[in-house]
């Protein structure tokens, strides 16, 4: 039986990508950034195709990446940024509600989200998930955004 198969390949030439970053905890979120814009530059994506729009917090990152969305200038978004435990419950709170608003972006406008916001118990794991060499969760988001924008053209 021959099943019909999609797997994405991670190359953007022909996408415009937005990029949403928090400036909170900005050690963690720069390095994201970084890995992303290299990751996104070395599979094609031109960088006049970027735009980055940077808010203050976690909290934000929804409602910019809705606002992005309602361009129509973008096949894609990547979300970056850290929410680190602190000395009470808020970063679940947080980490909560950025992730369902994410969740009904992608529901509500089909356009796929990657989402590299980091929650970690601790500034040691966030920067371990920045690497500079390797383990970059931001230009892991890239890549995934990249590999499912090919998925959804072939499905289409």
């Amino acid at each position: 039986m021959a099943v019909k198969t999609y797997e994405g390949k991670p190359e953007g030439s022909e996408y415009r990508i937005g990029v949403v970053i928090s400036r909170f905890n900005d050690l963690i979120g720069r390095r994201l950034l970084k890995g992303a814009l290299e990751t996104l530059a070395a599979r094609g994506v031109a960088e006049k195709n970027v735009e980055v729009a940077w808010v203050p917090g976690a909290w934000e990152i929804p409602v910019a990446a809705a606002k992005l969305a309602k361009t129509g200038r973008f096949q894609g978004l990547i979300t970056l940024g850290a929410i680190i435990r602190g000395e009470t419950s808020h970063h679940e709170h947080i980490a909560a509600e950025v992730g369902a608003g994410l969740r009904r972006l992608t529901e509500k406008t089909g356009l796929p989200v990657s989402f590299g916001v980091l929650t970690t118990e601790n500034l040691d794991q966030a920067l371990a998930r920045a690497g500079e060499r390797s383990d970059n969760k931001g230009a892991e988001a890239a890549l995934h955004l990249l590999e499912t924008l090919s998925v959804l053209g072939q499905i289409q």
